[in-house]
């Protein structure tokens, strides 16, 4: 035989599960898209066809809507944890269980007749919250994230002494607009070892979230390279009161806006109106790590 069997697992992706909790006449929902990859002892499935060690992925897809109903979904986090470790527990072919979760966020409708109750939600319009949950029977590892989260300063930031050649037209600017969306992850230092609690997920997200938001509006920014850091660097130095990070991944596109030419009018822009340009756009990706840390975010997915 010139070939062998590389890395493989198989699940369910995509299961659109909505919980909805009511509490007397005020409802709560949470609304996930889950995703399972499970990989352990499945060589022979591969290399005979034997099904004997395969959890149907039919069988993966009812375990979450099964347990979203047994245990309610508290947080994305929590809900990965419970079924990452039923899968790696309950399957003694099955080493490993990633879940990987994206969560899509509602708010409440206020209502002037209060007496109707309170179940009218409008879809949030900003990020998408996201996490990854790995468990091997031994050790946990938890990535969370956002996506989608789209932020603007409209002064304090420049972007100047920057090389140039033949093919240079960029002119250099002390007064701009820095414009990019967030798409970040960052992995806890939470493994699930003897004496350490569960984080507070969902307090621990929005601690990160306005970390992020804070960061990037504070920094006097002389590229995006350099708010990238700052964002990183204050989600890591902030997060030991909640939940510790270790690790967080950025990627930043940067959402031009460029100066719209106005001397065909006669009118003078000063900074004052732009052509917002979606593509082609820079984008400014890195990690920012705890000293001491192993950097486990995969640089591309």
């Amino acid at each position: 035989m010139t070939t062998m069997l590389g890395q493989n697992q198989y699940g369910k992706a995509e299961n659109r599960v909505v919980r909805v909790t009511r509490d007397g006449g005020t409802h709560h929902i949470k609304d996930l898209n889950v995703s399972v990859a499970l990989s352990g002892d499945m060589d022979e499935v591969h290399l005979s066809g034997s099904n004997a060690n395969v959890l149907p992925t039919d069988t993966t897809k009812n375990t979450v809507f099964a347990f979203a109903k047994e245990y309610g979904i508290d947080s994305a986090e929590a809900f990965g944890v419970h079924l990452a470790r039923h899968f790696v527990t309950s399957q003694q072919p099955i080493h490993r269980a990633r879940i990987r979760i994206e969560e899509y966020a509602w708010e409440r409708i206020p209502v002037a007749d209060t007496g109707r109750g309170e179940h009218s939600f409008v879809r949030k319009g900003q990020e998408t919250r996201t996490t990854e949950v790995a468990y091997d029977g031994e050790r946990w590892q938890v990535i969370s994230g956002l996506a989608g989260l789209v932020v603007l300063n409209s002064t304090d930031s420049e972007f100047w002494g920057f090389v140039k050649d033949g093919y240079t037209t960029l002119q250099e600017t002390t007064d701009r607009i820095l414009a990019t969306e967030v798409n970040a992850r960052w992995r806890f230092a939470w493994t699930g070892g003897p004496g350490q609690d569960a984080p507070d997920w969902e307090a621990s997200y929005a601690a990160v979230r306005g970390d992020l938001l804070g960061a990037f509006a504070e920094t006097y920014s002389l590229s995006l390279q350099q708010s990238l850091f700052a964002m990183g660097s204050r989600v890591i130095d902030n997060s030991a009161a909640l939940a510790a990070v270790d690790e967080v991944r950025l990627s930043l596109p940067n959402k031009h806006h460029f100066l719209a030419d106005l001397a065909p009018f006669g009118l003078k822009n000063d900074n004052e109106v732009y052509l917002a340009a979606d593509r082609p756009y820079g984008l400014i990706e890195g990690t920012v790590l705890r000293d001491g840390a192993e950097a486990r975010i995969p640089v591309t997915d």
